[in-house]
């Protein structure tokens, strides 16, 4: 049996596996000596064995259902391409790119389209879910960078979750909170998100802001610790439709806390305005050694 280390390539917890083959037949299982899961896989990371295989796969081109050979299905692609181009223009084609092509690929793919075609119409799923959060890291601390690690998490007296489901969305990082929360009771858990997710089972406060207000929230309390007045609980509990007792038991969870951490997913960076929130989030967080 011949066993392969590698990495999880789901969500971006980033859990080792190891991978064994044996007859032909590829199972895993999590890597107790990985420092993001120690052994702990989701229920997606525990199945990638059943994605190796190629039935239901497409292994060879098909055009209009039919079998063909390379040459003929570049030479269709690009002949039907060719009459959109020529009864609609240029504008009329777009490309939405994987996540997971590598940067040549990217390249390539944007020579086609600006170079070729003659369209800026080209956007990818790395953008759509990062490109915010980049800006908002630029903004705060001059650079993208990752400022915590796995442990600052475990070891923080106050956790914030912001628009994040983490329970579902990044569950092994979700369950090692959980057991943190269990083995340090005097641990906090704030979710800010309208919904009610799974998240929330472990939430000591749960706000529930209006969708688009966060914003404001952090406003509010970045007001606070510079000592101004702009923004009071009364202003913030308005614009995010919030009690001014929940808001004030934030802050003071915040402004108490010896250590704390801030976690936002996707709910925030890939909103309206998702910089602005991202950056929000950040400038809260930065100019203090809690986070």
């Amino acid at each position: 049996m011949t066993e392969t280390r590698t990495t999880c390539p789901y969500c971006g917890v980033g859990c080792g596996v190891v991978a064994s083959v044996e007859g032909g037949a590829v199972s895993v299982r999590g890597d107790e000596t990985h420092p993001a899961n120690f052994g702990r896989l989701c229920v997606k990371g525990s199945a990638l064995g059943e994605t190796t295989g190629l039935q239901g796969r497409l292994l060879r081109p098909v055009v209009d259902g039919v079998e063909v050979g390379w040459s003929q299905a570049l030479g269709a692609a690009g002949e039907r391409l060719q009459e959109i181009i020529d009864k609609w223009g240029p504008q009329a084609v777009a490309f939405y790119a994987s996540g997971q092509l590598l940067t040549e690929d990217y390249y390539v793919a944007n020579k086609l389209m600006k170079g070729f075609i003659g369209a800026a119409n080209i956007d990818t799923n790395s953008r759509l879910c990062m490109s915010s959060a980049v800006v908002g890291y630029k903004r705060a601390f001059g650079e993208d960078v990752v400022p915590c690690s796995y442990e600052d998490v475990e070891n923080s007296d106050l956790v914030v979750l912001v628009g994040s489901n983490a329970a579902w969305t990044h569950p092994v990082l979700y369950q090692r909170l959980v057991q943190s929360k269990y083995s340090n009771p005097q641990m906090k858990v704030v979710v800010i998100d309208p919904r009610s997710t799974a998240t929330c089972d472990i939430a000591d406060l749960h706000l529930a802001l209006a969708p688009g207000s966060d914003a404001g929230l952090f406003v509010g309390l970045l007001n606070l610790i510079q000592g101004a007045d702009e923004w009071p609980v009364e202003r913030v509990a308005a614009f995010c439709g919030l009690s001014p007792q929940d808001i004030g038991t934030f802050y003071d969870w915040f402004m108490t806390a010896p250590r704390a951490i801030t976690l936002y997913t996707m709910g925030i960076n890939q909103s309206t305005r998702g910089s602005d929130k991202c950056n929000a989030c950040l400038l809260y967080t930065s100019p203090s050694p809690r986070d």
